[in-house]
């Protein structure tokens, strides 16, 4: 199974691709945890990287794509994977296609979560407490999802077009929401 869950910052993306990994037993694949990798280990796509971050840049697109290929053809997404994450942007769906056409991996489904804004604040102000995440700030959440908005939610409408579009409430119990997802996707 190769999926893409996407969805506005606060949906719980991470905490369904976890809870999807084990069930399906692929890798969840995380654009900030290969970045995080990356630089940690000093590779030489995280040195390019570390360089834009430095400067308090955003990591280009180029970038960025090259090191999820990179991470998509590791030995452990044999059987699949699920990307958190990516793409976000039409550029990035573009280069995803091309890169899993190189790979011979085609996408199975595009998971979409949705919820309205004020849940999401509310849950993104949680999580800032909880988890003292200086990225968490009400400047910066109403920024990602702005963001979020104009930039990935239209990427949407190119996964519905392809029938490769999953929908999926993400309010609501935990494991409820996870095995509607599970239903859905057959």
């Amino acid at each position: 199974m190769r999926l893409l869950i996407m969805g506005p910052q606060g949906v719980g993306k991470g905490t369904q691709a976890a809870l999807l990994s084990k069930h399906y037993d692929i890798p969840a694949i995380s654009t900030g945890d290969i970045f995080r990798y990356n630089l940690k280990n000093q590779t030489e796509l995280g040195k390019q990287a570390q360089a834009y971050i430095d400067k308090g840049e955003l990591v280009p697109d180029e970038l960025t794509n090259s090191i999820v290929k990179d991470r998509l053809a590791k030995d452990d997404t044999k059987n699949g994977w699920i990307l958190d994450g990516y793409p976000r942007n039409a550029a990035q769906v573009e280069a995803l296609d091309k890169m899993l056409e190189e790979l011979g991996t085609p996408l199975d489904y595009a998971v979409a979560l949705d919820a309205a804004q004020d849940i999401l604040l509310e849950r993104m102000k949680k999580r800032a407490a909880e988890e003292g995440r200086s990225d968490d700030t009400p400047e910066a959440i109403a920024k990602r999802l702005e963001t979020y908005a104009k930039e990935t939610a239209p990427l949407l409408d190119i996964y519905r077009s392809r029938g490769k579009l999953v929908s999926v409430n993400g309010v609501g119990e935990i494991e409820t929401i996870n095995k509607e997802i599970i239903a859905k996707l057959g």
